[in-house]
């Protein structure tokens, strides 16, 4: 299967077993490239978890929001060298000197991944931000000057909700990654997510990638739901450029 999402949507594969998840994987088969190993299953299986996908032709996603001083994030970072990873996660509020150690890190290892800031949860909103920071300061502003520390200590990009995609993107073109959760379907449950927006909404206002899980690996048929989003995308395309 090819198509816009192909390399495009990252499927987060939260799954307590490395058996369930592969399971998934295979039934999805060729339409999706991308994998999210995220915390749940990177503790449960670790290195094999990565190594699997790989073996399947996929990219990896490593999301695990690594949140400590430079010195113990480096040598975390370092530990991955010789895993095939794409991308990985470290939280923005570490600050510049964990951001830059991060990136140092990563930019070492065979893979070279990108390192991305993760700046809000999207479990959280505007009402909890208050008790976390400054009660002055609204959630896209937050959203907006943790991206600006991840872009001034050299980071890949960063891991934000689609509802401050427009106004990072204002302030970061490409090749500045905006890796985007929270995406949602119009039969979709919201479920923990509290910011969310469409898949279409999500790449029309600057996303790179979007990631996608509980959606896809809930359904019956989850490679038929890629397909059903890679349709109504493909339809919204068409429209837009007929003019009707």
């Amino acid at each position: 299967m090819s198509g816009v999402l192909r390399d495009r949507l990252i499927v987060a594969l939260d799954r307590p077993d490395l058996k369930s998840a592969l399971l998934h994987v295979d039934r999805i088969g060729d339409a999706i490239t991308w994998y999210k190993v995220g915390m749940e299953l990177f503790f449960a299986a670790g290195r094999t978890a990565v190594s699997a996908l790989a073996e399947r032709g996929k990219r990896i996603f490593l999301d695990l929001k690594l949140y400590d001083i430079p010195a113990t994030v480096e040598k975390a970072i370092r530990a991955l060298d010789g895993l095939p990873v794409s991308l990985l996660t470290v939280h923005a509020a570490g600050g510049p000197a964990m951001l830059r150690a991060a990136a140092d890190a990563a930019r070492s290892l065979s893979s070279r991944p990108g390192v991305l800031g993760v700046t809000m949860l999207t479990s959280l909103d505007g009402s909890e931000l208050p008790a976390l920071w400054n009660p002055t300061t609204n959630l896209e502003e937050k959203v907006l000057g943790l991206a600006r520390v991840c872009r001034e200590a050299g980071v890949a990009g960063v891991i934000a909700s689609p509802l401050e995609l427009q106004a990072l993107r204002l302030e970061h073109a490409a090749p500045f990654l905006i890796v985007t959760p929270g995406i949602r379907g119009p039969g979709d449950s919201a479920q923990d997510q509290k910011r969310t927006l469409s898949l279409k909404e999500a790449l029309s206002r600057g996303a790179d990638y979007v990631v996608v899980g509980r959606p896809i690996l809930e359904a019956q048929d989850p490679r038929a739901v890629v397909a059903a989003y890679e349709a109504s995308l493909t339809s919204s395309l068409s429209i837009e450029r007929t003019g009707s």
